[in-house]
């Protein structure tokens, strides 16, 4: 017996406790971002030999040299620590950077999930002659196909594909791409040291298009040479934001130097549209981040924001929407109100504006003529789906008409993109050339693993409720767990909690206020959000969250899309997501950036059962994107998307438009504790109150009639001296 061993056994940790322990507290969203930020194919790393020594160590023994004990001398030395790699370097080279070969970003680009698309337009012309033999039989094999056959080929050739520069290191965009020496210095600042998939992918080709399709050869490749159209498709949290922002920061001070203008001279030249006011101001609040020290203003539209556009006659209300009439007379009401006001404003100086669809249109819309704004030269749709949607689209249209400069170019960004929103995109993008008689430039597309998909880092659960009060049953033993609870990771908060309604919203809000003790902060912990709350209200809630003073918050889809909180260990979807588009969204909101342990999990009735094979469609596809398809760990089994049955094409548009119609205003479902028979007594009782009161009031009023009809003597009571 090894004496030391048995009196140094309870003050020396115990490896694999300390291991598990430690594993629980890094796999949560909120305790912080991975030291390499991306989804796909990352590089082995001390975490990866972890797992396999975990794997081999036999018991008893440590699972690396990691773990051993900070006294024990005669450890093993640790080698000495290699150069930091090139994705981590700050200083930029000096020398240029040699570019890679096309086989060498065909390799990169495929091992990270990377797809690039023409899906129309400035398409180079061949290279190398083909020789007539060659033409001829061709020509003979188009005659012989049929024409099913042959449309069928006409689109695939129309979809080629290629293969641009990657960026593995932010440095390389002061030092291979000519980026801004101060934006580049913002960007380090920041932390942003490896970029993710879609930043490697996007931001060469954003910046310098020539540089990044130099290398690459062949009859497929565009004519980039005046620019090209952006179409991103790319999972939530993975920095499409900051994507954007730099090549509009860094096009404004490229022109800027090349119109030999100073940094007091601004001028409007990129307009960010984003379909809620919480994300426009989290877009600013990133792009003055990087805007630091450059002269570049970053702005949010506000009503009383002046700038600087021109005015175009003949344009007549006749020719604009309903929903654009609506928007222009309510501006025109407020302009009435503050008139001198908003007339003795100056212009804004704006080099970026950051706005929503119908505040902008407001503006651009003034009476009988309409304004334009020649001096954009980059309109950028966030969350262009949605935007592009019949909720919004004609108000987006507007917008883009109103940039009229002829080189304006359009980027795209979103999680999900439907097939007819690019075939709109395409089309638009044709008769825009057309009008304005210039060359059609390429419209690129990027896909960033599967299209349509949930990000594989994070958890989903599927969970039958059969009613809606087993619905608030399960969100309270989510908020109370036990030892005894279902299998998988814990939903711990912060959370957010998503439903269908406002009313549903506010209404689970007052079932949950009292649900944490006042010990732990009580109904301070739990807060409602939604678009029927001033804009004051809704900015307090979403700085009380991220502040962590908030724990669960209740909300709508109005949080769903581009909202970035990073420490969200999780969401609830407490009613059944309207489309596979919206549950990608909403998961979203958790595993921002990369981490890895947050939870989505989704509710579900007996109503809900013809609507959840599109939201288990996506948990299926996230999970095989993980690994995790075929196992016990999988939420989605074959089995269960077999049984589910399918939903025909009228049904899903109904259910994206209303939702489940029990659950609108004045349904039967509803949340609350009370049972039915309860709740019917008290309708009773309220009913029959308001019904005497009725009563009482017609006999007054009776009464009154009566006496007026019956003169004096009939009347009331006229006292003692009759």
């Amino acid at each position: 017996m090894d004496i030391l061993k048995v009196l140094s056994r309870g003050i020396k940790p115990n490896p694999k406790n300390k291991a598990q322990a430690a594993g629980a507290a890094t796999q949560l969203p909120s305790a912080g971002a991975l030291p390499r930020p991306q989804l796909y194919h990352d590089p082995v790393s001390a975490r990866g030999k972890k797992r396999k020594r975990r794997r081999d160590a036999q018991d008893g023994e440590p699972d690396d040299e990691e773990e051993l004990s900070d006294v024990d001398y005669f450890a093993p030395k640790k080698p000495a620590a290699e150069p930091a790699p090139a994705d981590v370097e700050e200083a930029p080279k000096k020398r240029k950077v040699k570019l890679l070969d096309e086989d060498e970003c065909r390799q990169v680009l495929r091992s990270h999930r990377l797809k690039f698309t023409i899906l129309s337009g400035g398409q180079a012309e061949a290279k190398v002659e083909e020789p007539a033999s060659t033409k001829k039989n061709k020509k003979q094999k188009k005659e012989a196909e049929g024409k099913g056959e042959k449309d069928k080929k006409d689109k695939k050739d129309d979809k080629k594909q290629i293969f641009p520069q990657p960026l593995t290191s932010f440095g390389e965009l002061r030092h291979t791409y000519d980026a801004s020496p101060q934006l580049a210095a913002n960007i380090s600042a920041q932390g942003f040291r490896v970029p993710t998939e879609v930043q490697m992918a996007s931001l060469p080709l954003l910046l310098r298009p020539a540089t990044a399709l130099k290398k690459s050869k062949g009859v497929d490749v565009p004519d980039v040479e005046n620019g090209a159209d952006f179409l991103a498709v790319a999972p939530t949290g993975s920095g499409k934001t900051i994507t954007f922002l730099i090549p509009a920061i860094d096009g404004v001070l490229r022109r800027r130097a090349e119109q030999g203008r100073g940094n007091d001279d601004h001028v409007l030249e990129a307009i960010v549209v984003a379909p809620t006011r919480e994300l426009a101001s989290q877009i600013v609040n990133e792009g003055r981040k990087l805007a630091i020290g450059t002269g570049v203003r970053v702005v949010l539209m506000k009503r009383a924001l002046r700038l600087a556009a021109e005015e175009v006659e003949g344009e007549k209300k006749d020719e604009l929407s309903e929903s654009e009439q609506g928007s222009e007379d309510e501006s025109e009401e407020e302009s009435e109100d503050d008139k001198t006001s908003k007339e003795a404003k100056p212009l804004a100086r704006v080099d970026i504006l950051v706005t929503t669809p119908k505040i902008l249109l407001n503006f651009l819309s003034n009476k009988g003529a309409r304004r334009i704004l020649p001096s954009v030269r980059s309109l950028i749709l966030d969350e262009a789906d949605v935007l592009l949607d019949p909720l919004f689209r004609k108000q987006t249209m507007a917008i883009w008409r109103a940039c009229t400069h002829r080189d304006v170019s359009l980027t795209c960004w979103s999680a999900t993109m439907a097939s007819n929103v690019e075939a709109l995109i395409t089309k638009q993008l044709a008769k825009r050339a057309k009008q304005t008689d210039t060359p059609p430039r390429p419209l690129i597309r990027l896909v960033v693993g599967l299209k349509d998909t949930a990000v594989p880092n994070i958890t989903h659960k599927l969970t039958y409720t059969a009613t809606e009060p087993g619905k608030l049953l399960a969100l309270r033993q989510l908020l109370h767990p036990v030892s005894s609870a279902d299998s998988g990771p814990p939903l711990r908060p912060p959370f957010l909690v998503f439903t269908q309604t406002i009313d549903r919203a506010q209404s689970l809000h007052d079932e949950l206020k009292y649900d944490i003790p006042l010990e732990a902060g009580g109904s301070a912990r739990v807060a409602v959000l939604h678009s029927s709350l001033p804009d004051s209200s809704r900015s307090k809630i979403m700085a009380r969250f991220r502040a962590g003073e908030v724990w669960v918050l209740i909300t709508t889809d109005v949080l769903a899309r581009g909202v970035d909180f990073a420490g969200v260990n999780g969401v609830v979807n407490y009613d059944v997501p309207t489309s596979a588009a919206a549950y990608v969204h909403r998961a979203g909101r958790t595993g921002r950036a990369g981490r890895e342990g947050g939870v989505a999990v989704t509710f579900y009735t007996k109503d809900d059962i013809p609507f959840v094979k599109s939201v288990a469609n996506v948990i299926a596809a996230s999970e095989k994107q993980a690994g995790k398809e075929g196992t016990e760990g999988a939420a989605v089994q074959k089995w269960l998307l077999d049984a589910l049955p399918k939903v025909a094409k009228e049904e899903k548009r109904k259910l994206k438009v209303r939702g489940v119609e029990s659950r609108r205003a004045g349904g039967k479902a509803t949340i609350t504790t009370k049972s039915s028979w309860e709740r019917r007594r008290e309708n009773n009782r309220a009913q029959a109150i308001e019904a005497s009161k009725r009563r009482k009031r017609q006999r007054r009023e009776g009464g009154e009639d009566d006496a007026e009809a019956g003169g004096e003597g009939e009347g009331e009571w006229g006292g003692l001296d009759d």
